[in-house]
């Protein structure tokens, strides 16, 4: 047997393991745990350690909540991030750092979905953090600074460029990369000024519009206290264990819908928490900054897959269940205003109940806002490359369509996990092993040269490449959506106008 693989990082000596050729150590921090004095508090620089410290076993998760929330531990140690290598000796790899998603309110690096061997013997130094999540992360609370979660996030690059060195990895050539909520982090970095110079590159699939207002936050946190029996300021909450707060999250999520006269669109997401517009650490939306030249474009990549909403119209069980007054919600609180409502029903004048709401919300919560920050970046003067998954999951009967998520396992050639086994089959079919050796190329390929492999889409021809069984680089495929929300940025999440 190899000796297990030794780095020394800035904190101290780590003892990983070998995988598949690779280095691999996990449950590395990067913060101290967030707890006690630390509870609600700006991640601080890890502590030192002496001798050696072993680095095979990932860290915990955050408090998770949500309908499929995993069970809670006792280990506060949530801060810690993985790094796997092809060649701790080397020097000069590409970096490429991995942003969970989780609707903000779950999610861990540990998902065997996120297994990094492919990447890693594709020559790419991987590292994937975890960051505080729900109430812990990103609860609006008087007293805390606002978006801990993202903090987290840039609390791990700066490890990054402080220890990639000595993992085999080149600190000033790393790309940022995450799914959903974790691509959401990543366009509300792109414009925090105390992030500028740790990424050179960054790729987002499914850019979620999710943001809020600090007047609806603090709605939200008023909500949760009294919930809870409290109040909604850091002292009083610190009281509350991690795991009755996350709780709470999951408890004030399912009651949403009663609130949306007041709470107008958040209240149609189920999720309670999400970034927050607070005027400092994130001072505007990713859209509007890029677009007016309040942060630098950069070389970009993004993604949506066509049917982004249909995952979430199966696993609640509605799938052919809607009705007409559910398409008028969708319309009422998503299609951009004015006219957007009556655009929608003369692009699509065939479509069942079902089939528009699954285009406005698909459109609204994931693929516009995903075109929108790739068009932005093209004006801040970065180069921006699209992408829209076609290829169908086999998934539940063959219902899924090209489905939010579906895109994830395929890029890190992760088709026999769990997940990965329950959306793409097993054995996987031909098409789509072929779509995730495309997909995983164009990470690779885009992390180090900053070029996925096809043309970068810009505003005269909107070039994208399509991923199906035959795949093709085309004009933007979703022209009818593209044009009831051109020049639509989404906006925040805040409190109905009468309120």
């Amino acid at each position: 047997m190899p000796e297990q693989p030794r780095v020394r990082t800035t904190e101290g000596v780590a003892l990983g393991r070998w995988r598949q050729r690779n280095a691999e150590f996990r449950g590395l921090p990067y913060a101290p745990p967030p707890v006690g004095t630390l509870r609600f508090a700006a991640p601080a620089r890890p502590a030192r350690w002496t001798g050696a410290r072993q680095a095979t076993t990932f860290g915990p998760s955050a408090p998770q909540s949500g309908p499929a929330r995993t069970g809670t531990t006792t280990d506060t140690n949530w801060l810690t991030l993985n790094v796997c290598t092809p060649d701790p000796g080397a020097a000069g790899l590409p970096v490429l750092v991995w942003i969970h998603g989780g609707a903000y309110i779950a999610g861990a690096a540990s998902d065997p979905m996120y297994d990094p061997a492919a990447l890693a013997e594709a020559g790419l130094v991987v590292v994937s953090i975890n960051y505080r999540v729900g109430a812990e992360g990103f609860a609006l609370i008087d007293g805390a600074p606002p978006n801990r979660g993202l903090l987290d996030q840039i609390a791990a690059l700066h490890w990054v460029r402080r220890n990639i060195a000595a993992f085999g990895g080149d600190p000033v050539q790393v790309t940022v990369a995450g799914q959903s909520a974790g691509a959401g982090s990543i366009a509300a970095l792109l414009t925090m000024k105390p992030v500028r110079g740790l990424f050179r590159r960054a790729i987002t699939h499914s850019v979620p519009g999710n943001y809020c207002t600090r007047a609806l936050a603090e709605e939200v946190t008023r909500a949760l206290a009294d919930r809870l029996g409290t109040t909604p300021t850091t002292a009083a909450l610190a009281d509350v264990p991690p795991a009755r707060l996350a709780e709470a999250v999951t408890a004030l999520g399912a009651g949403l819908p009663g609130r949306r006269e007041r709470w107008g669109r958040l209240a149609q997401t189920g999720v309670a928490v999400c970034p927050v517009v607070d005027g400092q650490i994130l001072p505007a939306t990713p859209w509007p900054a890029l677009a007016d030249g309040r942060a630098d474009g950069i070389e970009l990549l993004v993604g949506h897959t066509r049917q982004e909403f249909r995952l979430f119209s199966v696993l609640s069980g509605r799938l052919g269940r809607f009705t007409e007054q559910d398409a008028r919600t969708a319309l009422d609180l998503f299609a951009p205003a004015p006219g957007g409502a009556a655009a929608y029903r003369a692009a699509h004048p065939l479509a069942t109940s079902g089939e528009l709401l699954e285009t406005v919300y698909s459109d609204a919560l994931f693929r516009m806002p995903s075109v929108h920050l790739a068009e932005a970046n093209t004006a801040a003067g970065g180069t921006s490359f699209l992408f829209e998954l076609a290829l169908a999951s086999p998934g539940f009967g063959g219902t899924l369509g090209a489905c939010h998520s579906l895109d994830v396992p395929l890029a890190f050639g992760t088709l026999d996990s769990p997940t990965g086994s329950q959306l793409l089959g097993d054995p996987p079919a031909p098409e789509a092993v072929a779509v995730s050796r495309e997909l995983q190329r164009a990470w690779v390929r885009f992390a180090i040269t900053g070029d996925p492999g096809w043309a970068a889409h810009r505003p005269d021809q909107r070039l994208t490449r399509v991923l199906d069984a035959t795949s093709a680089t085309v004009r933007y495929p979703e022209r009818s959506s593209r044009l009831i929300w051109e020049g639509r940025f989404p906006t925040p999440f805040t409190l109905t106008p009468e309120h």
